[in-house]
């Protein structure tokens, strides 16, 4: 079982199929119709909110990928509360039913995030410290020590801490940062940078993550079992600046420019990638920034994708629920995405 209605699972999904796995789609479909080109899925999908799943719903699987979140920080800052409760209670829930359902491996989808306000000079391997700076982040990290524990010879939780994700996915979002600095360079001549740029980040392309994801579900459990591993590969920590540097070698005449805002932020931090080359060897990661750059503009003229769609409801996670609730499509529990 795994999400298959965003950014990740639209990718992943087709990719564990074409593997040979069964897949069920679990989502509440708040993105339909957010299509980046043709999308047409072929799998089974329950309809339902993470927060409302039952024991029955788990039965007969023996595997679950938890993708399921308040997926960024710009709608995880706008009440910490339903971000705890979506992120940190359901997904606990959720583990708790899987077990009791009899799901052998529990693959959850952590974040590099975790490891926040981290000093620009250290590479972090999976022993670091925590120090999250956003409610997004914390409650990464809430589930990472509370799903450890129902960790026993039947079930066998995997983190998976992965880097900031971009690159096409049939669902794209334009809030990522190399997709969104892609977007601006090609559709304004800008590449507009939200902070001073000296900001660390380690990336992983879509498809490298789902790849991941694959390979932890087929690895032998001694390999993985109750183990967490940072998800990218070797060479790809990069400085904000950087990245937009990369952008606008592929996008003739555009400049380097900062918001208005820019200014530091407190997420600075380079992880190391070596224990999930070691653990996985049969996985095989091969995008670079440089690569994921090309790769979008191509399909950002194929669609001609314009500054207005870059900003607008369809590829921003915050637009697309504030637009939901405007029209009164979304229920009370999810009113706190917008502020009057």
């Amino acid at each position: 079982m795994t999400g298959h209605d965003g950014y990740v699972g639209a990718v992943m999904a087709p990719l564990l199929q074409a593997a040979g796995h069964e897949v069920v789609g679990l989502d509440n479909h708040y993105f339909e119709g957010c299509d980046f080109g043709d999308y047409a899925p072929r799998l089974r999908v329950i309809r339902c909110d993470i927060r409302d799943l039952t024991l029955a719903h788990l039965d007969g699987f023996d595997a679950v990928a938890h993708l399921a979140a308040v997926s960024n920080d710009p709608i995880g800052n706008l009440n910490p509360e339903s971000t705890y409760d979506i992120n940190y209670r359901a997904s606990m829930r959720l583990a708790e039913l899987a077990k009791a359902a009899g799901v052998k491996r529990f693959i959850y989808s952590s974040s590099c995030s975790v490891y926040g306000a981290a000093s620009p000079e250290d590479v972090l391997d999976e022993r670091a410290g925590f120090s999250p700076v956003t409610p997004y982040a914390k409650s990464k990290v809430l589930v990472e020590r509370e799903l450890g524990a129902l960790a026993d010879s039947r079930f066998s939780p995997v983190f998976m801490r992965n880097a900031t994700v971009y690159g096409v996915s049939p669902r794209l979002r334009g809030d990522l940062v190399v997709n969104n600095l892609a977007g601006w360079a090609l559709t304004t001549g800008r590449v507009l940078m939200k902070s001073d740029g000296t900001p660390w980040r380690p990336l992983l392309h879509v498809l490298d993550m789902s790849r991941a994801f694959l390979a932890a579900l087929d690895a032998p459990a001694e390999a993985v079992h109750n183990q967490a591993f940072n998800v990218g590969r070797a060479g790809e920590n990069y400085r904000i600046q950087q990245v937009a540097e990369i952008v606008q070698a592929q996008v003739p005449g555009s400049k380097i420019e900062f918001s208005r805002d820019a200014g530091p932020d407190p997420r600075c931090y380079r992880v190391s990638f070596e224990k999930i080359a070691r653990a996985l060897p049969q996985l095989n990661m091969t995008w670079n920034v440089a690569q994921g750059v090309s790769e979008l503009l191509d399909a950002y003229r194929q669609i001609g994708l314009t500054k207005k769609d870059l900003e607008g409801s369809k590829y921003v996670r915050l637009e697309t629920i504030s637009e939901h609730i405007r029209a009164g499509r979304l229920g009370d529990d999810l009113r706190w995405a917008v502020r009057s």
